[in-house]
């Protein structure tokens, strides 16, 4: 299977119709976006945005950021693409949705608290699943900001020591594009859209794992 995953699009639809032009050349069996689809916007910014990446055909599924509008969420229920506290199958593979971010010192529209995040993963995750989370687990290269800090979800990281899922697709944190690995997980940030930052994943639906990782810029 092969994934092509975005996060922090921020309202760029510059970056969604660059892509999209990529992706009908490529046909990736999935796309996944990890939330801020839009900048302290709502509904209308975001379909803009997701328009030119629905018109593909390629099968989409998404979170919604901490920085996306109150009726975000809604839309993306109404495009059948929303996984946030939800599990949804492709082609065998489960996949798992995380929304929002953990607590900010920002009060930003969606946070949640980590006994929440624990709570949402507990619920919908089955061993092998695909986690797709706006925010980054805690003490990683994906949750890093400039100061040296590290701001990702707590109950994220141990959900991952202790279940070992095959891949985390996170963003939020637009400085910490990377991939990393905790244990048998592999995590990739894959950078922020609104900077022309994307990543594709080989992911081998019947073992679940991880076969390659390439992050890549339009």
């Amino acid at each position: 299977m092969r994934l092509v995953a975005i996060t922090d699009l921020h309202g760029n639809v510059k970056m969604s119709r660059k892509l999209a032009g990529l992706i009908a050349g490529e046909r990736p069996d999935i796309l996944l976006i990890a939330g801020d689809i839009t900048h302290f916007s709502g509904a209308e910014t975001a379909r803009k945005v997701l328009q030119p990446l629905i018109e593909t055909g390629v099968p989409i599924l998404s979170v919604h950021g901490n920085c996306d509008g109150r009726d975000v969420p809604e839309l993306l229920d109404e495009l059948g693409i929303w996984i946030h506290d939800r599990r949804r199958e492709l082609n065998g593979v489960g996949f798992v949705g995380v929304g929002g971010s953990n607590i900010t010192p920002f009060n930003t529209i969606w946070e949640l608290s980590e006994g929440e995040i624990r709570e949402i993963l507990l619920r919908n995750y089955h061993p092998g699943d695909v986690i797709l989370s706006h925010v980054p687990p805690k003490d990683t290269k994906a949750d890093r900001v400039h100061s040296g800090l590290h701001v990702g979800s707590s109950a994220l990281r141990e959900f991952i020591e202790e279940k070992q899922p095959p891949l985390v697709i996170t963003g939020h944190i637009h400085e910490a594009r990377s991939v990393d690995r905790v244990g048998e997980t592999v995590i990739v940030n894959p950078g922020p859209l609104f900077r022309g930052y994307y990543t594709v994943v080989e992911f081998e639906e019947g073992e679940k794992r991880v076969k390659n990782v390439e992050l890549e810029k339009l």
